[in-house]
């Protein structure tokens, strides 16, 4: 029978997985290791992967994240619902294949509301291939003005359009930024190594690499993370069976890593600072067992989907934060959205200190009106 689980267990459970909390069985220490763990982690905003990275990383700088990437220990790409994830690289290609294609689906109704062609798309990854061949590395500037050069527009969004399109068919990756500079790179030249699992066995590898990364999760989140439909997302859990255990959470059967399944029900404890673009939320269509629903608007005002760093304690949000990045310090604004119980300040500023020393600046803290 599935262990029952309390909601609080399950948090527990999923602070361990989300590597929020020492892993019993394991224990990430490389960039690389930590991006395969999660199979892919969000990066739509470069600053929030890098401290996703950090955060995980204890004793990391943003300095050596950003040479782990410059060593190809990690690559940013399009791999899943439209939007930039940090990837192993010797498995782009087939997540690309299995769950980029699916972001596709829309691109013929967003290719005619932009005035662009199939033509102008084939056109555009023929540009791009030739203006990278070779070891070519280009900034999003100057790969815009090589489409541009051959009579490709790239005004309003078509530019945007075209190099997500071109990274979703697999001609393209983002590569590390060169000051602060986005710049693309050949797929087959920056990761020519690339794993070729059959089609049930890449389900199965992602279906894994999600719940030992998130779990306890369920079936629909994993659909949701993966942007899947719910059959395939069941059929690669199936097929990952034996790594995986069922527990049941107030009544709701969940997936969890079988390395988690016997894990002592300790408590979730501790203060971490987060990103606001981290697997911590957006690993999650469901995010009640992390968010107090009062707390949602804080947390992604407007509900935009630009989403605030957190502040998390015991496993669930309790404040939002942000950064001012200065020659000489990080200013860090923090808004609680609980009350804080004695030494809760000094919890929080230890955390955020964790974060300024990543950026090797000292950090100075200014906090705003709950």
């Amino acid at each position: 029978m599935p262990a029952d689980l309390s909601a609080a267990e399950a948090l527990a459970l999923r602070m361990t997985s989300l590597l929020l909390r020492p892993h019993p069985a394991n224990r990430p220490d490389t960039v690389a290791e930590v991006v395969e763990w999660f199979g892919a982690m969000q990066a739509q905003d470069l600053a929030s992967g890098l401290w996703s990275l950090g955060a995980r990383l204890p004793g990391s700088t943003v300095a050596d994240v950003q040479a782990a990437l410059e060593r190809r220990e990690a690559l940013r790409t399009w791999p899943m619902r439209g939007t930039v994830h940090l990837v192993p690289p010797v498995d782009t290609r087939w997540m690309l294949e299995l769950t980029g294609v699916r972001a596709m689906s829309g691109s013929a109704t967003r290719r005619a509301q932009l005035g662009l062609t199939e033509a102008d798309e084939a056109r555009a990854l023929d540009v791009l291939g030739a203006a990278l061949a070779g070891g070519g590395r280009l900034t999003r500037a100057q790969c815009l003005a090589a489409l541009q050069a051959a009579g490709i527009g790239t005004d309003g969004q078509r530019g945007y359009h075209l190099l997500w399109y071109a990274s979703v068919r697999g001609v393209t990756c983002v590569a590390p930024t060169v000051g602060t500079e986005q710049t693309f790179v050949l797929l087959d030249e920056w990761a020519p190594e690339q794993r070729r699992p059959e089609r049930d066995e890449a389900l199965a590898l992602l279906a894994h690499r999600y719940v030992r990364g998130h779990g306890p999760v369920t079936d629909r989140e994993f659909a949701g993370w993966s942007g899947l439909t719910l059959t395939d997302a069941r059929r690669g859990l199936a097929a990952a069976d034996d790594l995986l255990s069922t527990v049941r959470v107030d009544g709701e059967p969940m997936y969890v890593d079988a390395a988690l399944a016997d894990t002592p029900r300790v408590p979730a404890v501790g203060v971490v600072a987060l990103p606001g673009f981290d697997e911590y939320l957006l690993g999650y269509r469901d995010r009640t067992l992390m968010l107090d629903t009062a707390h949602r608007a804080a947390v992604v005002p407007g509900n935009n989907g630009i989403f605030q760093a957190t502040v998390v304690r015991a496993g669930r949000v309790v404040g939002v934060w942000k950064r001012k990045v200065g020659r000489e310090a990080v200013t860090l604004t923090v808004r609680p959205l609980t009350p804080l119980a004695a030494g809760g300040r000094t919890d929080v500023e230890r955390a955020l200190t964790r974060y300024a020393d990543f950026l090797g600046l000292p950090p100075r803290f200014d906090w705003a009106a709950s």
